[in-house]
């Protein structure tokens, strides 16, 4: 079931990737907001058929930290392709800091570049990832679209914990913005490079902002301390809701047979 489930929905979601790539062609044409707009309407859409053909319940916890400043900058937690979709839908149209081959993908690539996504080439030392402060600080100049970035530099599969990269300090310290952590548990649902997706409840939580002014050191552990706690909280919530649920399924298994006992024989 879980296959057949999964082959309908990943037919459905590149299929709509292919036709949204032909409809939105005449957008890189125009302003990037009618592009950004068409983003936020493609995920939307993906949380439709994960709904519909996978049985997942999508929710966001903690959004009314994202109205706390005016400016900020996000880092979140990565162990999907959903959040990439899913965070679209509740942030006006973020700034996504991003590895530099996705750049080089024909037509995703120009639609990325037309959003205004900033490329880095990661573990390198190169004057393209120097360029990168510059670029993000120029976007933050003229804009309150947010910068969103994956401080674990790519997606993580559910269980580890690896350290985040030092590069999310860099960029704290080089803003001197509230920074919005965002912990999440997609990984469960969507694993890293697999086809299969499995029913569940994701939760993609914004947690409290952190406030400019830590030296990087200490901002890279805070930051890395709170999103890992809230994801293994969301861990111990749903293990727990699964081992509810089995408890009570085997109750109810166990009454039944009772009754049927009793039924038949008395």
């Amino acid at each position: 079931m879980v296959f057949l489930r999964s082959l309908f929905f990943n037919i459905f979601l590149f299929g709509s990737i292919a036709v949204a790539c032909i409809i939105v062609f005449p957008l890189l044409f125009t302003k990037d907001k009618h592009m950004i707009c068409a983003g936020k309407i493609l995920s939307r859409y993906i949380g439709v058929l994960l709904k519909i053909f996978i049985g997942v319940k999508i929710n966001f916890k903690g959004t009314e930290n994202l109205k706390k400043f005016d400016k900020y900058f996000i880092a979140s937690a990565h162990q999907s392709m959903f959040e990439t979709f899913a965070l679209q839908t509740v942030i006006s149209g973020p700034v996504f800091g991003l590895k530099k081959g996705l750049m080089k993908i024909p037509f995703f690539g120009w639609c990325l570049k037309k959003i205004g996504a900033i490329a880095i080439v990661r573990d390198t030392a190169t004057k393209e990832n120097l360029n990168f402060f510059d670029q993000i600080l120029n976007q933050t100049n003229k804009s309150k679209r947010p910068l969103l970035i994956f401080p674990q530099g790519t997606r993580v599969p559910y269980k580890e914990r690896p350290d985040f990269k030092k590069g999310v300090a860099r960029i704290y310290e080089a803003l001197k913005l509230p920074c919005v952590p965002v912990a999440l548990n997609t990984g469960k649902v969507w694993p890293k490079n697999s086809f299969n997706k499995y029913p569940g409840n994701i939760t993609i939580s914004f947690l409290s902002p952190i406030e400019p002014g830590l030296s990087k050191e200490d901002f890279l552990k805070k930051l890395q301390n709170i999103i890992y706690k809230e994801i293994d909280f969301l861990d111990w919530l749903f293990s727990s809701k699964v081992r509810f649920i089995s408890i009570l399924a085997s109750f109810y298994n166990w009454f039944s047979k009772i009754f049927w006992f009793l039924k038949n024989f008395y």
